[in-house]
């Protein structure tokens, strides 16, 4: 079956590859101690939050981020389809719940879902490994945890990436980059 939407990842991380402390704190990512930091915007930056989340029109989560979104004051996904990768959860009023990814794909298709935002550690990994993920941005923190929630698990084969644009940002101190997936 050809594929109609393309999955997209956003997604901040530490220096040593974590999403999240063993606790799911993510406060070196959203209220880092300030320090002063170099910038280089370069030729070609890549995607930030303010030009990425606008051209999605879905989201795919796992339960462990959907759980974190729905205790924000504030629903951030108002006008967007939102679907749930979760076993455990059951009907959800703001979102469709799935129970694998294949079942995700099916219903991205039926919704007609063109640009989709993949997120959360273990559905990013799952997606990667099914081959549905065209694009990554990561945002890479100046900061080691040494342990907690890996972004990227084991892969059975190397997945290919190709540079479309990077910078680093003063005022956080983040270098963020994107890639195309190369397709096998």
């Amino acid at each position: 079956m050809n594929r109609t939407w393309r999955g997209c990842v956003f997604i901040g991380t530490s220096l040593d590859g974590y999403i999240a402390k063993p606790d799911g704190d993510l406060s070196w990512l959203t209220a880092p101690e300030p320090r002063e930091h170099a910038a280089d915007e370069g030729d070609h930056p890549a995607l930030v939050w303010e030009t990425f989340f606008p051209t999605v029109d879905t989201l795919v989560m796992g339960r462990t981020t959907y759980d974190t979104v729905s205790g924000f004051e504030e629903w951030p996904f108002e006008g967007k389809t939102v679907i749930v990768l979760s076993t455990t959860l059951d009907a959800s009023g703001r979102a469709q719940v799935v129970r694998s990814v294949d079942e995700a794909s099916d219903l991205l298709a039926r919704v007609g879902a063109e640009r989709v935002y993949v997120d959360g550690g273990r559905t990013i990994q799952s997606f990667l490994s099914a081959g549905l993920v065209d694009e990554i941005t990561v945002s890479i923190a100046p900061v080691l945890l040494g342990r907690g929630s890996r972004l990227f698990g084991d892969l059975d084969h190397d997945v290919l990436l190709t540079l479309r644009g990077h910078h680093a940002t003063a005022g956080d101190g983040l270098v963020r980059a994107t890639y195309d997936v190369a397709r096998r």
